[in-house]
């Protein structure tokens, strides 16, 4: 579908509506984006010619750990499937490991991207409860060549208190993709508060973290918000 406008001026539109009629910038997006045919702001992010994935897809090599981090409907989990489809496309085995949407949710999501079923086919969709670092690892081990998993969403991992705790989760994950070639990308939570402050994206001290864990063991990080994204190397 073709913007009236490019995606800047509609920001801008947004900022100005919510401006006027004293409403909160998520919802003056999403008026905006229904305002050009789009469910939600999220929706006309990730469908206008300004998509990053295929970008943040090339930057990536084995052994990379990426964080893609935003408050909820801000469009991280729409990025982290295409990049999932991309290194589909590329050759990888491709993998959504998700504890938060049904197998339906996530072939919605897809659906949404203007991804054809064919090409969802690509993707092995997982939602078991089991879902942690050693069941992704025993199931990235099996697959046929260095894998691309998406982990929806990081602090689901340790939930079950059974499963070791999410720090020593993300070093089992590290070193599985360092010794295979295999890349993985989580989806992570930004603490509310970030929507207290005036900062236009968040940053590594906004992740949401109930249990303390290193996030250095990741390679990059991808922050979305409004709109915006920014990713580079986590130093």
């Amino acid at each position: 579908m073709r913007l009236q406008a490019p995606i800047y001026h509609l920001k801008r539109q947004a900022k100005r509506l919510s401006r006027d009629r004293g409403i909160p910038h998520h919802q003056a997006l999403d008026q905006i984006a229904a305002a050009e045919g789009f469910q939600s702001w999220s929706h006309l992010a990730a469908a206008s010619t300004e998509r990053p994935a295929a970008r943040i897809m090339g930057g990536l090599t084995g052994g990379d750990m990426v964080l893609l981090a935003a408050r909820p409907g801000h469009g991280k989990t729409l990025l982290g499937l295409e990049l999932a489809i991309a290194a589909a496309r590329a050759g990888r085995p491709g993998f959504v490991f998700t504890l938060d949407y049904t197998r339906r949710d996530v072939l919605a999501r897809l659906a949404d991207l203007g991804i054809p079923a064919a090409e969802a086919g690509l993707l092995t969709i997982d939602t078991s409860d089991e879902i942690c670092a050693d069941y992704i690892i025993e199931r990235l081990s099996a697959a046929p060549g260095a894998a691309f998993a998406l982990i929806d969403y990081l602090q689901l991992l340790d939930q079950k208190r059974a499963n070791p705790d999410l720090a020593t989760q993300i070093q089992a994950l590290k070193a599985h993709v360092r010794a295979t070639g295999a890349i993985v990308a989580a989806i992570s939570q930004i603490d509310r508060q970030f929507d207290l402050r005036a900062a236009e994206l968040p940053g590594l001290a906004d992740i949401r973290l109930p249990n303390p864990a290193d996030l250095s063991a990741f390679t990059r990080a991808c922050f979305l918000h409004d709109g915006e994204i920014r990713c580079g190397p986590i130093a």
